[in-house]
C-alpha cells in the first residue's frame, strides 16, 4: 500500500458526518457499513483484536476510506447501541467493494477474527439517484 493514504474520521455530531462522506463519495460510490457484536462484549482484548484486525483489513487497495467506531452515548427509541463495534468503507463502486470481498486481506481478517462476533449486520448502500 505504498503511497495510499487512507484517513480514519471521528466526528462529533452526524451533520459533520454527512458532510465528510458526501465531500469523499462521488454519485458512483458506494458504501459499506458493518456492525459486529462481540460474543463478549466486556472482553477489552477481544474488542481491541478486532479493532487491530480491521486496522489491518484498511490495507486492501480498493478501500477509498474508512471509519472505526463504537456505539455512541444517544438513547432514543430507534437507536440500535447493542453493538460492539462498526466498520464504514468508502469504495469508489460496486465493483471495487465486490473486489474487497475476495481479496486475501478480507481472507485473511475473517479467519483470523470470526471467533470474537456472535453477529455481523451489513448495511450497503448506494446514491439513490
Amino acid at each position: 500500500m505504498t503511497g495510499v493514504k487512507k484517513n480514519i474520521f471521528i466526528c462529533e455530531s452526524e451533520t459533520t458526518f454527512k458532510k465528510l462522506i458526501l465531500m469523499i463519495i462521488d454519485k458512483n460510490g458506494f458504501i459499506h457499513h458493518v456492525y459486529f457484536w462481540l460474543k463478549d462484549p466486556d472482553n477489552i482484548n477481544d474488542l481491541n483484536q478486532l479493532v487491530e484486525g480491521l486496522k489491518k483489513l484498511s490495507a486492501v487497495s480498493t478501500i477509498k476510506n474508512f471509519h472505526i467506531g463504537k456505539p455512541a452515548a444517544t438513547h432514543r427509541d430507534v437507536i440500535d447501541n447493542t453493538y460492539s463495534v462498526s466498520w464504514l468503507l468508502l469504495f469508489d463502486n460496486k465493483e471495487d467493494q465486490e473486489s474487497y470481498q475476495t481479496d486475501p486481506f478480507h481472507l485473511k481478517f475473517v479467519e483470523e477474527c470470526s471467533h470474537l462476533w456472535s453477529k455481523v449486520v451489513v448495511y450497503d448502500t448506494i446514491d439513490i439517484n
